[in-house]
């Protein structure tokens, strides 16, 4: 092993972070307190939404925006095999069945033409994932929707700051989307998440459901629907707060990292890039996933890499093939083809804002004579 531990992902958060979180522990509110409203309606005012509710995680966003949609036992529901498994399991919480489509080879996305083909008498909606902060063809599947009367969520969860076809911020097109606050997302609070969306009564809702099913209005101990404890602590919202101050710069920082390893790559035979936006289409840059040469032994390029002291991850499995899909649903290898070869061959290297234009150098030269081998 040589030279520094470069790690997968590393939030970034400093001074500004510290003084608000200060500012709740000294006021006594750690939850449900005026930082929380403050971070919703900072997000709200940044993405274009009407509503945003801050919740526990980008999965419990997921989770309330299918229950918004009275989404329920017997629908189904189009959804992608190439995501994080939250974007599926959260239709199984209400006993709603995944309907797994192709995804697009170019974007990674869920491929609306593959969407439209798995609409059956059943399907209640769509549930698109804006992969590694990709925005989705929602033109053609916004359309697929009005045509087929089809509710839509969208995964947001990796994609704050992306921008779709129609030059619209994801998040704000009043669809409900989830977004994720995971340490290596782009705006970070350790866990959290946020729900948007364009409806006053879906946003009332979803603030009593997180919090166990209580009204605005009721006593504590009062409840008037069925609810969880999806809150997010106001220690939590203020690291929100500060992230939002700063997102243009951290939006920054990681199109800066982008672009270094776009040219220290590019080129290198087999290696397949992040695809490049197009049109009004705008990439925000979540992770730094490429898909290795066919014969690559991505195995051993994970130990390679290792031994020099970097660090990189499989990235993503289909969710069709994890073991509770196969057992529950009876999935099999070769159903979703473009979907199985990208899950086959991608691999996630560092990347986070404050990266060195000399650590991405470094990653890029060891892979470049691993892939020699």
């Amino acid at each position: 092993m040589t030279g520094e531990q470069i790690p997968l992902a590393r939030p970034d958060v400093g001074p500004r972070e510290e003084e608000l979180v200060h500012d709740v522990l000294r006021s006594g509110r750690l939850s449900l307190g005026p930082m929380l409203e403050r971070f919703e309606r900072d997000f709200a005012a940044w993405v274009g939404s009407e509503e945003s509710v801050a919740v526990s995680s980008g999965t419990a966003a997921l989770h309330l925006a299918v229950r918004a949609l009275g989404w329920s036992a017997g629908d189904e529901v189009i959804t992608t095999p190439l995501s994080f498994i939250a974007s599926a399991n959260c239709l199984l919480y209400e006993e709603v069945v995944p309907v797994f489509c192709d995804i697009d080879e170019r974007t990674l996305n869920i491929d609306p033409r593959a969407a439209a083909t798995a609409c059956g008498s059943r399907t209640a909606g769509l549930l698109p994932v804006h992969l590694f902060g990709y925005p989705a063809d929602m033109e053609a599947l916004q359309a697929l929707a009005h045509e087929r009367g089809l509710g839509v969520v969208e995964d947001a969860c990796e994609a704050l700051g992306a921008v779709d076809s129609a030059g619209v911020r994801v998040g704000a097109s009043g669809n409900p989307a989830a977004f994720g606050f995971y340490a290596n997302k782009q705006l970070v609070t350790g866990e959290g998440g946020m729900l948007t969306c364009g409806d006053a009564e879906v946003g009332a809702t979803v603030r009593s459901e997180r919090n166990q099913g209580r009204g605005a209005d009721m006593d504590w101990l009062s409840h008037d629907r069925l609810g969880f404890n999806y809150r997010l602590s106001d220690v939590a919202a203020a690291i929100g707060v500060a992230q939002v101050e700063r997102l243009d710069a951290l939006l920054a920082e990681r199109d800066r990292v982008a672009r270094l390893y776009r040219e220290r790559l590019g080129g290198l035979e087999g290696l397949v890039l992040p695809c490049d936006d197009r049109g009004n289409e705008r990439r925000s840059w979540f992770v730094f996933v490429v898909q290795l040469p066919d014969d690559a032994d991505r195995d051993g390029v994970i130990a390679a890499l290792a031994s020099d002291g970097i660090a990189s991850k499989a990235y993503l499995p289909c969710i069709h093939l994890q073991p509770l899909y196969r057992e529950r649903f009876g999935f099999a290898g070769g159903e979703f083809p473009i979907a199985e070869r990208v899950a086959a061959r991608s691999l996630a290297l560092p990347f986070f804002g404050s990266m060195s234009e000399r650590q991405v150098e470094r990653v890029c030269a060891s892979l470049r004579e691993v892939l020699k081998r």
